[in-house]
């Protein structure tokens, strides 16, 4: 994998930059949808690339190895030809997942962690060792070291005691990945995490210690779990000063469009989030104008487009009137348009804000556009 840093804007500290993988190159900022069991929930591949235009979709190891298990995926030839998407794809860890298993017997101990299957019950063990194995089997172009996501709130001692672990499992992560080889035929790659909750000391020893490292990428976890926004905001940016300018910056989990645009300005690179499509198949819709609740009455016999400045066929075929009808009647299709007009909306917005980087107009656009994409309509 290779970053090449194209522009940075002046008044802020956002970048316009290209990733290039053995699937194809990312232009970032950028947007990754996620398809955490291998499916973009609702969507086709097809309407991921010509109508969002996603160049880059996210698996998930815990999900994936439990069902449908390593056998199938390998006996595919990886995830790409299981799920048929030739793009690139990044996998998580598991290590959010094994976060929220908080309170199912989940142990963690320095090997790893044993956990329970939320399918069967069945009992399991992740350790760094086995994550980069799966990882490799799945094989994603970009995998995640495995780490322990903190919850908040969180004490010191635990967030210092679990930022350690981390590193010390990133260690083994890179010993196994670094003596192991793709089993596909095309290049993978390792990001490393920071973790540290919301203290700033901690943040910024764990961002030393990451770009210590000397990986091709770097990632922003335990943010985006309840902790205020300006709380994430402002460790963002300690973090975002520390890790080395000339690889991508990863924010996990990150978040509404207005998340997304300030954690722009702050030099993160790459965002995923299933808010998009989780708020979709409940009827909330981002437009370029502000946020609709398709449900409300006040749509039923609007005729217009769902937003017809966006381009694409979901958002300016369909009309607001007949997606409330299929949301109001439970219809299948329903969650499918509002899930590819979302999705198509915040690969527009980065896509934008990366126009705007690159003509040097980036904070101006940006205030004006977190105003407008936030209210209600």
């Amino acid at each position: 994998m290779k970053f090449f840093l194209e522009n940075q804007d002046k008044n802020t500290k956002a970048r316009a930059g290209r990733i290039q993988t053995d699937h194809g190159t990312i232009e970032t900022p950028i947007f990754m949808p996620v398809g955490t069991a291998g499916t973009v929930k609702a969507v086709h591949q097809r309407e991921l690339k010509d109508d969002v235009q996603a160049q880059i979709i996210l698996g998930n190891t815990y999900h994936l190895y439990l069902r449908p298990g390593l056998p199938i995926i390998e006996a595919a030839g990886g995830l790409h030809k299981f799920n048929g998407w030739d793009f690139p794809i990044l996998t998580d860890s598991g290590g959010y997942q094994v976060y929220s298993l908080a309170g199912t017997g989940r142990k963690i101990n320095e090997a790893g962690v044993e956990f329970k299957s939320h399918i069967d019950g069945s009992l399991h063990t992740f350790t760094p060792e086995g994550v980069m194995d799966i990882q490799r089997k799945i094989g994603a172009d970009i995998i995640m070291a495995f780490d322990e996501c903190t919850p908040y709130p969180c004490e010191y001692d635990y967030a210092r005691t679990s930022m350690e672990l981390t590193h010390r499992w990133l260690q083994r992560c890179c010993d196994r990945f670094d003596t192991t080889e793709s089993l596909y035929g095309y290049q993978q790659t390792l990001f490393p995490i920071v973790q540290g909750s919301v203290y700033k000391d901690l943040r910024q020893r764990s961002a030393e210690k990451i770009a210590s490292f000397g990986r091709e990428g770097n990632a922003i976890g335990g943010l985006s779990v309840g902790e205020p926004a300006e709380i994430m905001y402002e460790l963002t940016e300690v973090v975002c000063d520390i890790l080395p300018a000339d690889k991508p910056r990863y924010l996990m989990g990150v978040g509404t469009p207005a998340n997304i645009l300030e954690g722009i300005a702050l030099g993160v690179d790459m965002f995923d989030c299933v808010m998009p499509t989780r708020n979709a198949r409940n009827g909330m819709l981002f437009t370029t104008e502000g946020i609709i609740n398709i449900r409300n009455e006040k749509w039923k016999d609007d005729f217009s487009p769902i937003d017809k400045n966006l381009g694409g066929y979901v958002s300016t075929f369909y009309s607001k009137a007949y997606l409330r009808h299929l949301v109001k009647s439970d219809e299948m299709l329903g969650a499918q348009i509002a899930s590819v007009h979302n999705l198509s909306f915040y690969l527009w917005l980065v896509k934008e804000a990366r126009r705007r980087i690159m003509a040097g107009d980036f904070r101006m656009w940006k205030e004006e556009m977190i105003k407008k994409v936030m209210q209600r309509l």
